[in-house]
């Protein structure tokens, strides 16, 4: 089991959180997403190690972007 945590800007409300945690619940193996809004941490557990670039691929589909 592996825990990550990223920081995701744009979110504003409850539907960016929701669709965030949508998006990285598509990526294999993901078990969790918690999202805090008012600080924008991710915190992501999964059965593995996740790649960064799903991550952020899954974060730009809801409409949103990483911090680097």
């Amino acid at each position: 089991m592996a825990t990550t945590t990223y920081t995701v800007t744009g979110m504003t409300c409850g539907h960016c959180v929701s669709s965030v945690k949508q998006e990285i619940g598509k990526i294999d193996g993901v078990t969790s997403v918690d999202v805090d809004l008012a600080s924008g941490l991710v915190r992501v557990d999964s059965a593995n190690e996740l790649s960064e670039t799903d991550v952020a691929a899954a974060v730009d589909e809801a409409g949103y972007e990483m911090a680097r």
